[in-house]
C-alpha cells in the first residue's frame, strides 16, 4: 500500500510537471494552485515549490496574506523544496496570497524579485437550488400563446466575482425535445412552436457558478395546467323590482371550451367600499355564463367583477379581474329602526326645552321620505281615553340627515314618552322608543368619564354607574354646534369614537346610561383629537386711559375654532426701551393691571396665547403713560389756592387786628409846622406866630450840600451863621424849614460840626421838619430900626412828606438851584418863602440886604447846568421872595 506521504510526493510531482517550462532568469518561487476560486466559509490550501535553485529552503520560506503574515501554525512544510498554508475564507473581499523568502545564501548575490510569488484569491457562494418555480402560457385572441414564461426564487447569495447563471429547460416527453432559455435574472421565457394542448411537459431550471451546479424541482404537468385565460367579457348586472336584495349577473366565456373549460368567481361591494364579498367556489364551479347575487341590501349600489381558470382542480391560474360592473338594488321597506335621540337645552320661561332628533335607520333599504312621532305627555293634567292617556300624533318630513323632529317644554314634574317610525316608498320601519323620565337625576351617569386621542381616534373609558342594569350606551360629540352619536351595549366600557374627526377642533362628549329606555344623567368631557399652537394670539388693548404708574389690560378669548387646543396660559410681554417684562396669567384671565410703571414713558406690550404644543403671539399694542396721576393737577392747584387763599386771610386779619400799628408804620401821623408851638421857645416873640394866608408860601429855609465837596464851607462864613451855636448841634443835623398851610416840602439837611458830615450819616438820619415864622413887627414899622427876627420851630419826625408837597417843595428847590446857577459856585444857599403881598417894598428891599448878608458862597468848579424855563421862573421868584433868618434854639425840643 502507498503511504500518505508518498501520496503528497506523488502529486506534487504532478503538479510541477504541469507547470511550463521556464528560462534561468524566471522566479524560483511557484504557488499552487493557480487562480483559485474560493468558496467562502471553506478553508483554502496553498503549496509553495522552491524550483530551479538549491540556494534556499522550505525553512526560509512564509506566507503574507494582503499585507499580514500568517501565522506560522498555518504552516506545513511536505519537504526542503515545498511548504503548505492553510487559510479560512471568511470574507467575499478578493485578496492577494504571497510566498516569500526571508534570508538567502551569502555566497550568491540574488534577484530579490525572483524569490515572491503570488496569487489573487477571488470568493464566492455556491449555487442556492431555485424554488417557488411556475410558468404559464397566456391566451392571445381566442387560442393560447406558444410563449412559456416561467419565474422562480433563488434565497442564496453571491458575489460580483463569482456570479450565478440561470438555464430553464422546457421538454416535452413524447416527443423528446428539449428548449432552453439562458439568462442572470430570476425569470425566463421559452418560445416552443405551437401550444401543445393536452400534453404534458417538463420543466425545470438549473443555476451554475465556478462553484458549481444545482438544478430545482421538475414540473410534470399537462400543458394546459400552464394557460391563464383572459377575463370573462361583457359583464352585466341587472336589477328586479321585485327581488329587492338580489342582482342578476351576465359574462361570455374568453376561450372556447375546445380548448379548456373553465371556472369562474365572483366578488362584489358597497359602491365606494374597498371590502370585497367573495361568492362561494362551490357555487360557481361550473361551466356558467349567468349567476344571480343574493342577500343584498336594498336600494344599495353594487360593484360586481368575474375572473376565471381551469375547471381542473389545482391546474392552470385564475385570469385577472373583469371590468366593473355597477348596479343598484331596488328598494325595500326600512329593515332596522330610525335613530333616535334628544337634545336638551334649559329655558328660563319654559323649564326645560327638549329636541327630538333621528338618524335614518341603519337598514334604511330606501330614501327615508318622513318620520311619524307619537308622543305621550305622562302629566296628570292629559286626557285620558279608554283608560289611556291620548298620544300626540306628528309627521316630519325628511330634510337632512339630521332632523329636526319636535320641539316641547319639559318640566321636573312631566315625563315623555316617544315613538319614531321612518317610511320610504316601500314601507315603515319598526318603532323606536324613547322615555324622558321627569327627574333624569334619579338615573346615577357613569363615573370617571376619560376622553383621550389615541392612534388618530378618540378613546373613551368610563365606569359604569354603582348598582345600576344599564341597557345601553349614548355617547355623543359637539363641534361647531354639530351634534352626532352612537350606540354602545351596556356591558361596554371603553370605546372609540367612529367618525371622521378633524384635528385641532374641540369636541364636547357625553355618554348617557340608558335604563331600560329611560335617559340617565349624563357625564362630559372635552378633548382634541390633536393640538396645536393657537391659530392666532388674543389682540390687547386698555380698559379706558393709562394712568401715571398703572395700565388695565383686557382681551379678548380666542374663538373656539382658532384655539387649535386647550390654552393653558396667557403671558403678557411689555417693553420701554430695551428693558422686557414678561408675566404670566391663567388661561381664565382676560384682563390684568400693569403696576410700577414709569411715568410719561411708552410701553409696547402683547400677549402670547399658549397651549402644549406651541404659543401665539397677539397683535401688538403701544400706550403712554401719563406725567401725572389724574387729579394730581388738581390736588397741586386747589392746594395752592388754599394757600394762598390761607396767606391772604392771615394777611386781612393781621390788617384787622393790627390796624394802628400798621398805621403808625407806614402812615405816621406829620405835624402840621404852622401849628407848632415851637414860637414858645423865644423870649423875645410872642408864643404865636401870624398865621400865613391862603395860597401863600410860607418861609423856607433850605440848607443843600454839595456831594462834590462837603467841606468847602469858610470858617468865616461859618461863624456868621446865626443859627449855629457852639457844641449842642453835634448829635443833630439842621435842615430846610419849610411850612405852610398849602405847601412843604422837606430836604435833606447836613451836620454843621467842625469836623465836617458823612453823606451817608446825613442820609440816613432823621428827618426833620422845621417852620420859621416871621415876624415884621407891627405893620408901618421902619425895618431899619426893628430888626427882623424869626422863630424856628422844629419838629422830628421819620415820615416823609406827602408827594403832592414834595412836588410843590421841588419848585422852590428848582428856584434855588437856578439861583445857585446864577451865582456859579454855590456851595450853600438860603432860601425863603413868599411873604404876605402887603408888605412895602422897603420891607422887602430889606430882606434882599439881609439875605446878602447872611449868605455866603464857596466856590465850586462844574459844568454849568443848562437852565430850563422852570429854572428860571424859578430863580425869579426867589429873586423877589422875602428872606427869613434862622433862629437859635436854645433849649432843645419841646413837646408839640
Amino acid at each position: 500500500m502507498v503511504s500518505a506521504r508518498g501520496l503528497q510526493l506523488l502529486s506534487l510531482a504532478c503538479l510541477v510537471s504541469l507547470l511550463p517550462t521556464r528560462a534561468e532568469d524566471d522566479n524560483h518561487l511557484v504557488i499552487a494552485p493557480q487562480s483559485p476560486v474560493l468558496e467562502i466559509g471553506t478553508n483554502f490550501t496553498a503549496t509553495c515549490l522552491i524550483i530551479n535553485t538549491a540556494e534556499v529552503t522550505a525553512d526560509d520560506l512564509y506566507w503574507n496574506l494582503s499585507k499580514t503574515t500568517v501565522s506560522k501554525e498555518q504552516y506545513i512544510k511536505i519537504n526542503s523544496t515545498a511548504l503548505n498554508v492553510t487559510i479560512p475564507i471568511t470574507t467575499e473581499k478578493p485578496e492577494w496570497l504571497f510566498c516569500l523568502c526571508k534570508r538567502v545564501s551569502p555566497h550568491v548575490v540574488l534577484n530579490y524579485g525572483k524569490f515572491i510569488h503570488g496569487i489573487f484569491l477571488v470568493k464566492g457562494y455556491r449555487p442556492e437550488k431555485p424554488v417557488n418555480l411556475s410558468c404559464k402560457a397566456v391566451q392571445e385572441d381566442t387560442y393560447i400563446s406558444p410563449v412559456i414564461s416561467c419565474k422562480w426564487e433563488a434565497e442564496g447569495r453571491h458575489t460580483a466575482e463569482v456570479p450565478i447563471k440561470y438555464t430553464l429547460f422546457v421538454k416535452q416527453p413524447m416527443t423528446g425535445e428539449i428548449t432552453k432559455a439562458f439568462t442572470s435574472a430570476k425569470s425566463a421565457e421559452v418560445h416552443l412552436n405551437v401550444f401543445p394542448n393536452f400534453m404534458p411537459l417538463e420543466i425545470w431550471v438549473e443555476a451554475e457558478n465556478q462553484l458549481g451546479t444545482v438544478e430545482s424541482e421538475h414540473l410534470m404537468n399537462e400543458a394546459n395546467s400552464f394557460v391563464e385565460t383572459n377575463p370573462p367579457s361583457g359583464v352585466q348586472a341587472l336589477s328586479e323590482k321585485s327581488f329587492p336584495t338580489c342582482l342578476l349577473i351576465h359574462w361570455t366565456h374568453p376561450i372556447h371550451m375546445t380548448y379548456l373549460r373553465l371556472t369562474y368567481q365572483i366578488r362584489y361591494c358597497q359602491l365606494g367600499s374597498h371590502v370585497w364579498t367573495y361568492v362561494p367556489l362551490a357555487d360557481t364551479d361550473k361551466y356558467i355564463e349567468s349567476f344571480r347575487l343574493q342577500n343584498l341590501r336594498p336600494d344599495t349600489e353594487y360593484v360586481i367583477q368575474v375572473c376565471c381558470k381551469n375547471s381542473r382542480k389545482g391546474h392552470g391560474y385564475w385570469s385577472n379581474w373583469s371590468t366593473n360592473a355597477t348596479e343598484k338594488t331596488p328598494e325595500d321597506r326600512p329593515g332596522s329602526k330610525p335613530d333616535l335621540w334628544i337634545i336638551v337645552a334649559d329655558d328660563g320661561m319654559n323649564g326645560r326645552e327638549v329636541q327630538f332628533i333621528s338618524k335614518d335607520p341603519e337598514l334604511a333599504n330606501g330614501r327615508i321620505t318622513r318620520f311619524d312621532i307619537m308622543i305621550q305627555n305622562q302629566d296628570s293634567k292629559d286626557k285620558v281615553k279608554n283608560g289611556s292617556r291620548e298620544w300626540e300624533h306628528i309627521s316630519v318630513n325628511k330634510s337632512e340627515r339630521i332632523t329636526l323632529l319636535k320641539k316641547i317644554p319639559l318640566t321636573d314634574n312631566k315625563s315623555v314618552k316617544v315613538h319614531v317610525t321612518a317610511i320610504n316608498s316601500v314601507g315603515k320601519s319598526q318603532k323606536a322608543l324613547l322615555v324622558i323620565p321627569a327627574n333624569a337625576n334619579e338615573f346615577a351617569p357613569v363615573e370617571e368619564l376619560m376622553v383621550r386621542p389615541h392612534e388618530g381616534q378618540l378613546s373613551l373609558e368610563w365606569k359604569p354607574p354603582n348598582n345600576r342594569n344599564v341597557s345601553e350606551y349614548v355617547v355623543d360629540w359637539v363641534s361647531d354646534n354639530q351634534l352626532d352619536w352612537q350606540r354602545e351595549s351596556g356591558n361596554t366600557t371603553h370605546t372609540f369614537i367612529k367618525a371622521d374627526l378633524k384635528k385641532f377642533f374641540r369636541y364636547k362628549v357625553s355618554v348617557w346610561p340608558i335604563y331600560s329606555g329611560r335617559i340617565g344623567k349624563p357625564a362630559h368631557a372635552e378633548a382634541f383629537l390633536e393640538q396645536a399652537a393657537p391659530e392666532r394670539g388674543p389682540p390687547v388693548r386698555l380698559s379706558g386711559s393709562p394712568g401715571r404708574n398703572d395700565a388695565k389690560l383686557i382681551w379678548e378669548e380666542i374663538p373656539q375654532h382658532q384655539r387649535r387646543g386647550f390654552i393653558t396660559n396667557y403671558t403678557i410681554f411689555y417693553t420701554s426701551g430695551g428693558e422686557t417684562h414678561v408675566i404670566t396669567v391663567p388661561a381664565n384671565t382676560t384682563s390684568y393691571t400693569l403696576t410700577s410703571l414709569s411715568a410719561n414713558t411708552k410701553y409696547d406690550t402683547f400677549i402670547s396665547a399658549s397651549t402644549i404644543r406651541g404659543s401665539t403671539n397677539g397683535t401688538n399694542h403701544s400706550f403712554i403713560t401719563l406725567k401725572y396721576a389724574p387729579g394730581e393737577i388738581e390736588g397741586i392747584v386747589v392746594g395752592v389756592s388754599l394757600g394762598f387763599l390761607f396767606v391772604v386771610l392771615m394777611a386781612m386779619l393781621i390788617c384787622i387786628y393790627k390796624k394802628d400799628l400798621i398805621k403808625k408804620n407806614f402812615w405816621p401821623e406829620i405835624p402840621n409846622p404852622g401849628e407848632s408851638t415851637i414860637g414858645n421857645w423865644s423870649p423875645d416873640y410872642p408864643l404865636k406866630a401870624e398865621t400865613p394866608k391862603e395860597n401863600c408860601l410860607s418861609g423856607i429855609s433850605v440848607l443843600n450840600m454839595d456831594i462834590c465837596d462837603g467841606k468847602c464851607v469858610i470858617e468865616d462864613d461859618k461863624a456868621s451863621l446865626p443859627l449855629k451855636k457852639d457844641k449842642y448841634l453835634s448829635e443833630e443835623h439842621s435842615s430846610g424849614i419849610g411850612g405852610s398851610s398849602c405847601m412843604s416840602s422837606p430836604r435833606q439837611s447836613v451836620s454843621d460840626s467842625d469836623e465836617g458830615g458823612d453823606m451817608a450819616d446825613t442820609t440816613s438820619s432823621t428827618i426833620q421838619y422845621s417852620s420859621v415864622v416871621a415876624s415884621s413887627g407891627y405893620k408901618g414899622q421902619t425895618p431899619s430900626s426893628h430888626p427882623q427876627q424869626s422863630i424856628f420851630s422844629r419838629s422830628e419826625s421819620t415820615q416823609p412828606l406827602l408827594d403832592s408837597e414834595e412836588s410843590a417843595d421841588m419848585l422852590v428847590q428848582d428856584g434855588s438851584r437856578q439861583f445857585q446857577h446864577f451865582s456859579r459856585q454855590p456851595c450853600f444857599t438860603h432860601n425863603t418863602g413868599n411873604r404876605d403881598t402887603t408888605d412895602s417894598d422897603d420891607f422887602n428891599q430889606l430882606e434882599v440886604e439881609q439875605q446878602e448878608n447872611s449868605l455866603d458862597f464857596c466856590p465850586l468848579e462844574e459844568v454849568t447846568e443848562q437852565t430850563t424855563p422852570t429854572d428860571e421862573l424859578s430863580a425869579d421868584w426867589l429873586s423877589t421872595a422875602p428872606v427869613s433868618s434862622y433862629m437859635p434854639q436854645l433849649g432843645g425840643y419841646r413837646p408839640q
